[in-house]
């Protein structure tokens, strides 16, 4: 990792997995486009053929979707929201920060959030994509339906109706939407039997202090040039 915080250009190892402290990319495409919409600079935590872990620190410098006049995303009304001209706009991740745990080949990534003092608040089932891995980092595109899931194992749907808004305005297919619905029912699966990620005792995890927060590079929408799976 470089002591400057800058993303390490370093290609995957030899076993096609980044060591831990390595700085990558986690980004999203926009939806119904080619081009990358959200970046956000992130440190490995764990990389093998079962688990991708990486961590977003407070404060990193990342890339977001906001409205062409420069209204965040979330203050257009529903209806409007994803017809409206967009552009992107760099801000920082403030708050405490996000772990973010995925699986090779799953439609879905799990992010752990926490309250000030490392209070565990609970676990985001984030339906999307399957992460494709470059090596600068990986790509995915939201699905925009989302779980939320609970310390006492309680867990609920979140942002349906962007789901349903997005089928709407032509964001998403019918066969896409249908798969992201048995992505979903799949997770839910997963959550009843306390399958891994969950009873992993990620929540009790903590960052290497040596770790530099990273700093988003100057071509983080680069296009690379080949991606692997």
């Amino acid at each position: 990792m470089k002591d400057d915080g800058a993303v390490t250009r370093v290609e995957a190892g030899p076993a096609g997995h980044w060591r831990p402290g390595t700085q990558v990319l986690w980004r999203y495409r926009e939806n119904a486009g080619d081009h990358v919409h959200i970046a956000r600079p992130v440190t490995v935590v764990r990389d093998d053929a079962e688990l991708l872990a990486v961590w977003l620190a407070p404060g990193t410098e990342c890339v977001r979707p906001v409205l062409a006049d420069g209204t965040p995303v979330h203050l257009e009304p529903l209806e409007s929201r994803y017809t409206k001209p967009r552009t992107v706009q760099r801000d920082r991740w403030f708050g405490t920060g996000v772990l973010k745990l995925a699986q090779p080949g799953r439609p879905w990534s799990v992010w752990l959030f926490w309250e000030p003092g490392w209070r565990f608040k609970n676990w985001y089932v984030n339906l999307e994509q399957p992460l494709v891995r470059w090596s600068g980092g990986v790509d995915s595109e939201d699905y925009f339906l989302d779980i939320s899931v609970h310390p006492d194992r309680s867990w609920y749907w979140r942002d349906e109706d962007e789901f349903a808004q997005a089928q709407r305005d032509g964001l998403m297919d019918a066969a896409t939407a249908e798969r992201v619905r048995a992505a979903g029912r799949d997770a839910v699966a997963v959550i009843e039997g306390w399958g891994q990620p969950f009873p992993d005792g990620w929540q009790h995890w903590r960052p290497d202090p040596s770790w530099a927060v990273p700093s988003l590079p100057d071509d983080w929408d680069r296009t690379p040039a080949h991606v692997s799976s």
